[in-house]
């Protein structure tokens, strides 16, 4: 296959019904080992000290840094469009979580680190 064919290739994404729908999320927790990325989402409600994880999403580091220069790209594109995105008066850690290892598990492999969105 030459580089023309390769880049005239088209991948083929299914969107099944249920996964259209989405899932609703207003917490990340974020975690990493040397070989890979793992984010948690979940959704917090006001007054309700428990929070159930909705989503795990694991990546490599190389593909982790390929989502991030995407979502870079793309809130550049919204704020182009819409306006600033403002964040006054969230901090770092908006529900008192601590940062730390994934839910459900004793850590990641060589003490990996963890940030809560």
């Amino acid at each position: 296959m030459d580089q023309n064919e390769q880049q005239t290739q088209q991948l083929q994404i299914e969107l099944g019904e249920k996964e259209a729908e989405g899932i609703y999320s207003n917490l990340a927790i974020i975690t990493h080992s040397p070989a890979e990325f793992i984010l948690d989402y979940t959704r917090v409600t006001p007054g309700v000290p428990r929070a159930r994880v909705l989503s795990r999403i694991i990546m490599t580091p190389q593909h982790m840094k390929l989502l991030l220069n995407a979502m870079r790209e793309n809130i550049d594109r919204y704020e182009e469009q819409y306006g600033e995105i403002r964040v006054d008066g969230q901090s770092s850690n908006p529900f008192g979580f601590r940062t730390g290892p994934a839910p459900g598990g004793s850590g990641t492999p060589s003490g990996g680190g963890g940030k809560v969105h």
